[in-house]
């Protein structure tokens, strides 16, 4: 078995989730007692947080590039980013190890493409639905990606970073980001892809018609199957 390598904390609560998800698949594949050979490093999200703030993307990419450091001397054959934004700085950290970084979106585009959906929301962080470092891996995959309106998009923000990342579950914020997804639908949107792993935390299968794609989820189970390889 190959030993999985988590950059986790950002926030905790989804790492619990790449965890639990990780561990349950290889017993899953393998049964009895089986679990998975893990190394996770869990950051202080506060202080990511704060780099990401104020726009020091470099220095949060050197932050995580010295944990795969250590991750890879430890033994972790690969490493999973334990959360879509700081994907941002993914190509930074794959440049200090030399053993793969697994980008988060992979596994995401083949399960879209499995189904073959073409259109998708993409739900997530500010830097996540705005900027290009996670969108630019769609390119040339035949998914287009689309996003809410700059309103929506500043809500999205708000409740990932000051509710979901808190542990806080509101069902007002439930609604609101179905009412986006059935805009969405209505817009031509055939699936939702949720691109900030506590999103998971509050959106669930039964509440929205269109698939919902969770990036943690798919990650965790790749990185799972990878390990078994």
């Amino acid at each position: 078995m190959k030993k999985i390598g988590l950059i986790g904390g950002m926030s905790w609560e989804s790492t619990t989730e790449y965890y639990r998800i990780i561990n349950e698949t290889v017993r899953e594949m393998l049964g009895e007692l089986h679990s998975a050979e893990i190394i996770l490093y869990s950051v202080d999200f506060y202080t990511i947080e704060e780099l990401q703030h104020e726009n020091r993307w470099d220095e949060a990419g050197q932050l995580l590039a010295d944990i795969a450091v250590k991750l890879e001397r430890a033994g972790a054959d690969f490493i999973l980013i334990c959360t879509n934004t700081m994907h941002k700085v993914a190509q930074q950290v794959q440049d200090a190890v030399g053993v793969p970084i697994v980008h988060i979106a992979e596994p995401t585009i083949r399960a879209i493409r499995e189904q073959g959906l073409e259109r998708i929301l993409l739900l997530g962080t500010r830097y996540t639905m705005v900027e290009d470092f996670y969108k630019g891996r769609y390119v040339g995959s035949g998914v287009e990606l689309q996003t809410p309106d700059d309103a929506d998009v500043e809500t999205v923000n708000q409740i990932i970073f000051e509710e979901l990342c808190l542990g806080v579950i509101r069902e007002d914020s439930r609604a609101k980001m179905l009412a986006m997804i059935e805009k969405a639908g209505e817009k031509g949107a055939q699936g939702v892809v949720l691109g900030c792993t506590e999103l998971e935390l509050l959106i669930r299968e039964q509440d929205v018609a269109l698939p919902i794609f969770k990036t943690a989820e798919l990650h965790a189970k790749y990185a799972a199957k990878e390990a078994l390889r």
